[in-house]
C-alpha cells in the first residue's frame, strides 16, 4: 500500500476544510479543550443581573 503525503492545503475543497474543521473541534471537546462561548456567558450574566434587580424593585 502507497502511502500519500497529505493534500495541500490550497487545493482543499471547501466540503473538505470544513470536514478537517469539525473533526479538529470534535477531537479537541474529547480532550476536555472545550469552552463556552461568549455571548452564552454574557446572556447568563444579564439574566442574572436582570433577576437581582427584579427581585430588588419589586420586593
Amino acid at each position: 500500500m502507497a502511502y500519500s503525503s497529505p493534500p495541500d492545503p490550497e487545493r482543499l475543497t471547501w466540503v473538505e476544510r470544513r470536514r478537517n474543521k469539525i473533526r479538529d473541534e470534535i477531537a479537541a471537546n474529547r480532550r476536555g479543550e472545550y469552552t463556552v462561548p461568549t455571548w452564552v456567558l454574557t446572556l447568563a450574566l444579564l439574566a442574572m443581573v436582570g433577576g437581582w434587580v427584579a427581585l430588588v424593585y419589586f420586593a
